[in-house]
């Protein structure tokens, strides 16, 4: 069934209302190196991916958001990229890309393209031009200074990867601008050319037939480096407009911005109905459940109290209008049954509950659906990741950067999907190590009782459930510290959600207790006036 028959199956059944299409599915994020190697070189590829779609569409997946496939040195795996209308070899081919896109489509599945346009790969001819010549027409694509009086950096401005943002190019004397690594430069999004570009580029994307865009750290574009304004830029909103107008405007394309700074002010600038994006992914929660806000390598325990807060209050600003990307984990952050559970099957199915109730569209990422846990790598050596790896080489104390490695590294993420007992994702060794975990597709298949088989009947139970797609959201029990309970409320119907991130049993509060038809319990029936460790639970209004 295509995308367009499915699209009218829920219509006739009457349950989207008017709702778009990229609110009614449930979306699933591939990061490509890890997700299956069809050539046995141990790095994931497109084939592999198409050869893997059935398993995703099993899943009742309706949207598949790939991290990026460009052609690319790889120096932050893909997301430095050298040309924007070619595909990485090790990856595959452009015809490779078409035929997951017809593939995708005929399963009922869009698939949603990772725009990076904040910076490119210091190889992108733009830059090689750019650097060749003050006077060279692509020098205005990119961000160049003046060294300061002392033949330094122009200013105090720090890369996210760590150390100056700011490499010089001796060949001109400036310096260029990256907030990344040294091999990313940062675009100049004040160069109207450029944005004509980048636009034109998008365009060519969508007649390929993609369904939309993710957009990478989109959020920095409008910088402004001199008055020193980086995130949510004063250009930002202009921008975003701008490309609005010319690429998405009349099209059923979903956009998903990537905001580390959205705040509760400024996200409804971004969304729709009064932004330009679909929805955005912002990291309020994320943060807030590190316990250290400011710096995420020195995070302890997860502290489910400022978790909570964060998530109620966008899922408030968003109940009646607006969208949110609902999120726990993507290749930037460790794996979401290890930062806010045990790494247990209960912590797994739990907050699976949580990622697919809550209002707006869930974003599951490769492997949660079977309960990956962080990788468990225990020496420097099995990392890959350029962050982690400057972290560890500027760590005072090499035990503690491990054990912050061990706890927050991306490439907890990263390590590949295991299909079977033994792996099942290449023939050779990969390209990084598979981490301690054992769970996998194969050996969950047929439980009804895994992980994998909780996702399946959640996915499908949202699907059905107007309150689940359009209800609004009425929080409960906001003061309790580990149980998070909440209605999703529509003109038909009336459910309640309580779910216990504990590894407690905890009694259930006055406000969320329970009672009517349970419509998907995580734990065997009993007693619903206590929740087990870890237990989640779906009722219809008594």
């Amino acid at each position: 069934m295509g995308f367009a028959e499915r699209n009218r199956e829920r219509d006739a059944a009457g349950s989207t209302d008017d709702l778009k299409w990229w609110q009614t599915v449930t979306a699933y994020q591939i990061y490509p190196r890890s997700f299956q190697d069809s050539n046995g070189d141990g790095i994931g590829d497109i084939p592999g991916i198409i050869s893997r779609l059935d398993h995703i569409a099993d899943l009742g997946v309706g949207m598949i958001w790939l991290s990026p496939v460009y052609r690319s040195p790889m120096r932050d795996n893909g997301y430095d990229i050298s040309d924007y209308r070619d595909i990485a070899p090790e990856y595959g081919t452009l015809d490779d890309m078409d035929r997951l896109i017809a593939a995708a489509d005929k399963r009922g599945i869009r698939i949603v393209m990772d725009l990076v346009v904040n910076h490119t790969s210091d190889r992108h001819i733009w830059f090689e031009e750019a650097r060749r010549a003050a006077s060279d027409p692509r020098r205005d694509c990119y961000v160049w200074r003046d060294p300061a009086p002392d033949g330094g950096p122009p200013n105090d401005l720090q890369s996210y990867f760590g150390g100056p943002a700011w490499t010089l190019c001796p060949k001109t004397g400036q310096y260029y601008l990256h907030l990344f690594a040294p091999e990313q430069p940062d675009l100049n999004w004040q160069n109207p050319e450029l944005r004509a570009d980048i636009y034109d580029m998008m365009r060519w994307w969508v007649d390929r037939g993609i369904g939309g865009f993710r957009m990478d750290v989109i959020d920095l574009i409008g910088k402004d480096v001199d008055q020193g304004l980086i995130a949510e830029g004063p250009h930002l909103w202009r921008y975003l407009d701008e490309m609005h107008r010319n690429v998405v405007a009349g099209t059923d394309l979903v956009t998903i911005g990537e905001s580390w700074h959205a705040s509760l002010g400024s996200g409804p600038r971004y969304v729709w109905p009064t932004g330009p994006l679909s929805m955005i992914f912002q990291f309020s929660h994320i943060v807030a459940g590190w316990g250290n806000q400011t710096d995420k390598w020195a995070s302890g325990k997860f502290c489910p109290v400022s978790f909570k807060r964060a998530l109620y209050d966008w899922q408030s600003l968003f109940s009646r209008s607006g969208w949110n990307a609902n999120f726990l984990g993507n290749h930037d952050l460790p794996r979401m049954v290890s930062a806010y559970g045990d790494g247990s099957a209960a912590a797994a199915k739990a907050l699976a509950v949580l990622l697919l109730t809550l209002r707006g569209t869930p974003f599951i990422f490769q492997g949660d659906e079977i309960g990956m846990r962080n990788a468990g790598f225990r020496a420097a050596s099995e990392y890959r990741d350029i962050e982690t790896l400057n972290m560890l080489g500027a760590a005072r104390d090499p035990a503690s950067g491990l054990a912050a490695a061990g706890r927050m590294s991306r490439d907890n993420a990263r390590s590949p999907l295991r299909w079977t007992a033994s792996g099942g994702f290449s023939e050779v060794r990969p390209w990084i190590g598979y981490g301690t975990g054992t769970e996998s597709v194969e050996v969950q298949s047929d439980d009804e009782n895994s992980v994998l088989a909780a996702y399946r009947d959640l996915i499908r139970l949202r699907s059905r459930h107007e309150a689940l797609l359009s209800g609004h959201f009425i929080p409960l029990a906001e003061d309790h510290q580990t149980i998070l309970a909440y209605r999703r409320v529509s003109n038909s119907e009336d459910l309640k959600i309580v779910v216990n991130l504990s590894d407690e049993t905890m009694p259930v509060p006055i406000d969320a207790a329970l009672s009517g038809n349970i419509l998907f319990n995580t734990h065997p029936v009993g007693s619903l006036e206590f929740m087990d460790a870890y237990q989640a639970v779906i009722v219809t209004d008594g």
